[in-house]
């Protein structure tokens, strides 16, 4: 073999092995703490992977990203900071993200993993009777910042006092700080009973909304369509349905 013609084959060989393959990137998946849909298994405020997240809509993102065979983390933070990376990094994520008008176009979705029913808590022995929305106009309520029903809430002008998480909004109902609590009809007596907060009345419940993973606007599309395969594989297998019924759907 000539010089030219081996320094030809070794620089195809070379190509071959250090070209990446389109699409090969690894996918990074964010949550936040929101049991029971989404929640550490070990009580730690951040995980690092999935090993020690649980819940709903982790058990059927998991399946989904198995599925789907993409390289993949998949990490629990809060809201704010998951929710930015999923916003402005290619291949990042985050669910279990509510869809809205407004959030459309700033992602692409994989879903609807599930639903949930928003629903407006009172304190323990309350005699509040709420026949629409507008009658808590003018109360205070605590909701969580970047939260899809606390900015649905502020969109309208109620008043909403706002903290980083959810987890101690129970307590300042019962402690009388608000009147009312916005949550989700599973995670709101969840959160209220990991502060051993008891008696909170479900007084008013609408807008049963759809969730989803939400990619970075620069996903590939191929991305996007093997994670949608992925989840209707595992509706069409059985193990969408055997995760619901695990956690009461």
């Amino acid at each position: 073999m000539s010089k030219t013609a081996f320094l030809f084959t070794a620089l195809l060989v070379f190509s071959s092995v250090s070209l990446p393959v389109l699409g090969s990137e690894k996918l990074y998946i964010y949550t936040e703490s929101f049991p029971p849909y989404n929640m550490s298994s070990t009580g730690r405020a951040f995980e690092h992977n999935g090993d020690g997240i649980d819940g709903l809509c982790t058990e059927m993102v998991k399946a989904v990203l198995d599925e789907s065979g993409l390289d993949h983390v998949v990490k629990l933070r809060n809201w704010d900071y998951g929710y930015n990376r999923a916003l402005n990094k290619k291949n990042h994520g985050i669910f279990c993200t509510t869809y809205t008008e407004s959030r459309a176009p700033r992602f692409k979705w994989v879903g609807p993993l599930t639903t949930n029913l928003w629903t407006i808590f009172a304190p323990a022995g309350t005699n509040l009777k709420i026949d629409k929305l507008e009658d808590t106009r003018g109360l205070l309520y605590a909701g969580y910042r970047g939260d899809v029903m606390t900015e649905y809430l502020l969109e309208r002008g109620y008043k909403v006092s706002e903290m980083e998480s959810d987890d101690l909004n129970p307590r300042r109902l019962e402690l009388g700080q608000v009147d009312l609590w916005i949550a989700e009809k599973l995670a709101g007596p969840y959160f209220a009973s990991q502060q051993n907060v008891e008696g909170l009345v479900p007084v008013y419940s609408f807008n049963e909304a759809e969730l989803y993973l939400a990619m970075n606007v620069d996903t590939p599309d191929d991305v996007i369509q093997k994670l949608n395969k992925g989840l209707e594989t595992i509706k069409s297998n059985g193990i969408y349905e055997a995760i619901e019924t695990k956690y009461g759907l």
